[in-house]
């Protein structure tokens, strides 16, 4: 699609309904027959990305509903990480379809279900979205910032210039594993963690 490839090369600031116009080599009156402005662009664009990639069966129990919704919205959005970034503005979330909604729903019904109160569900639900959307952004701009090789490949700024043992004496030893260590996908490991932990946290509340 001539959106999508105006945001993989040229990144999703530059996408607009005049510059797509132009890539599809119509008019751009033409074009607005079908979208209202670039916002409504780029719903159509996140909709449809959904729509294609979230695959959404969670198991029976409350928190294993919780985990597997997080993994669902994660893969959908690390398939095409830039959706993820568009996400983090304001709005654009409660403009999704239905797919992308049935996942916040999984999440705060699960939450509910397990004994959160509704603002702890969204509370819950909010956090997962920072983790996750985070999670998401920094390993892209990595291998963006990387090129075609792996983040662990090149040494992390972080350690350029020297690491005094005798003050940061853990740093020091973790020396040159600290790379190949953080480029490690953890993401579902540490999902789980998180989720008993809001969870527990919600339940002494």
């Amino acid at each position: 699609m001539a959106a999508r490839r105006i945001i993989e090369r040229d990144g999703w600031e530059k996408l607009t309904v005049r510059r797509l116009a132009a890539e599809l080599g119509i008019g751009t009156t033409t074009l607005y027959h079908h979208v209202r402005d670039r916002e409504d662009l780029l719903v159509q664009l996140l909709n449809e990305h959904t729509e294609q990639t979230l695959r959404l069966d969670p198991p029976g129990e409350p928190r294993d509903r919780i985990v597997a919704a997080a993994v669902a919205m994660h893969d959908s959005l690390a398939a095409w990480p830039w959706a993820a970034e568009i996400l983090t503005t304001d709005g654009f979330l409660a403009r999704l379809g239905e797919p992308a909604l049935r996942v916040v729903e999984t999440i705060v019904a699960a939450a509910i279900e397990h004994g959160c109160s509704p603002a702890q569900a969204v509370h819950l639900f909010r956090s997962l979205w920072y983790y996750t959307v985070g999670e998401i952004l920094v390993r892209a701009h990595t291998v963006h910032r990387h090129g075609d090789q792996s983040p662990a490949a090149g040494r992390d700024t972080f350690f350029e210039t020297g690491i005094d043992a005798s003050r940061l004496p853990h740093l020091a030893a973790l020396g040159d594993q600290w790379p190949e260590l953080a480029a490690q996908d953890t993401y579902a490991q540490a999902l789980g963690a998180f989720v008993d932990g809001l969870l527990a946290q919600a339940a002494q509340r």
